[in-house]
C-alpha cells in the first residue's frame, strides 16, 4: 500500500467499461449527490475496455485497469467502481489509502437495510456466476432471495433499450414473487430504469451507483 496520506480531490467513478452512454448515465446517477461543501464526483470510462464486462476474462482485465486509474489519482478523496462484480476492488484497497467502493457490495448492503431478502437482476447468465463469487466473500447467501439473468443484454442496453426493460420488469416481478423485498440492479447501465422499474413492480429497486455514491461520500468524510 502507498505511504502517501488520501486525497482530498474528488470522488473517481470509473466506469471499466468502453461505453460513453453508460458512463454519462452514471454521471447522472451520482449528481444528486453532489454537496456544496463535499467533494466533487468525476466519472471515467476506459476507452480500451470491453463495451460490456461480461466475462471472467473481462473481469480479470477491467481489475488491472481500474487499478491503474487508482494508483494514477493520489489526489482523489474516494474511488467508486462502477460495475456490478467489483473488478480489482479487493487489489486495490490493498494499494491505496483512500477508501475504495463497489457497487456490488454497496448495492447489496443497501438492498438488507431496506429489506429481509434481496434479488438481483443480472444482465445474463454468465454474471450470476461471477457475481455469486463476491456474494459468497460477503457472506450475505442467507438473505438473497435469488438472482436472475436477462437475455445476454448489454450494459448500454440495459438503460436504454424498451424491450430490455420488459424483460427486466418480468425477472423484478419473478424475484419479488420468490420473497425478495428489495432488487438490485445488476449492472450500472440500468441506471436510467430504477425509478420506472420500483413504480411497475411495487418494490424497492436499488441503483448500485447511487447506493455506492452515498458511501463513497461518507467514507471520504470519514464516516
Amino acid at each position: 500500500m502507498s505511504d502517501s496520506k488520501a486525497g482530498t480531490g474528488p470522488i473517481v467513478v470509473i466506469n471499466p467499461n468502453s461505453s460513453v452512454k453508460v458512463t454519462e448515465e452514471i454521471a447522472r446517477s451520482v449528481a444528486p449527490f453532489r454537496c456544496m461543501d463535499g467533494p466533487e464526483f468525476e466519472c471515467i470510462g476506459i476507452a480500451h475496455g470491453p463495451a460490456t464486462i461480461s466475462t471472467m476474462k473481462d473481469s480479470a482485465e477491467a481489475a488491472l485497469n481500474v487499478a491503474a486509474i487508482v494508483q494514477s489519482r493520489p489526489d482523489a478523496s474516494a474511488f467508486v467502481v462502477a460495475c456490478f462484480s467489483d473488478p480489482g476492488v479487493d487489489l486495490c484497497r490493498t494499494l491505496v489509502r483512500q477508501p475504495v467502493i463497489g457497487i456490488q457490495e454497496a448495492g447489496i448492503l443497501s438492498a438488507m437495510a431496506q429489506a429481509d431478502l434481496f434479488g438481483i437482476v443480472a444482465l445474463g447468465p454468465a454474471s450470476v456466476a461471477r457475481h455469486r463469487l463476491r456474494i459468497r466473500q460477503m457472506g450475505v447467501e442467507a438473505r438473497m432471495a435469488a438472482e436472475l439473468p436477462l437475455d445476454n443484454v448489454s450494459a448500454e442496453d440495459a438503460g436504454q433499450c424498451e424491450e430490455v426493460f420488459q424483460q427486466t420488469l418480468e425477472v423484478g416481478a419473478r424475484l419479488r414473487d420468490l420473497g425478495a423485498g428489495a432488487i438490485v440492479l445488476g449492472c450500472a447501465g440500468f441506471s436510467p430504469r430504477r425509478r420506472a422499474l420500483e413504480q411497475e413492480i411495487g418494490i424497492r429497486v436499488v441503483d448500485p451507483v447511487a447506493a455506492a455514491a452515498v458511501m463513497a461520500l461518507g467514507a471520504s468524510a470519514g464516516l
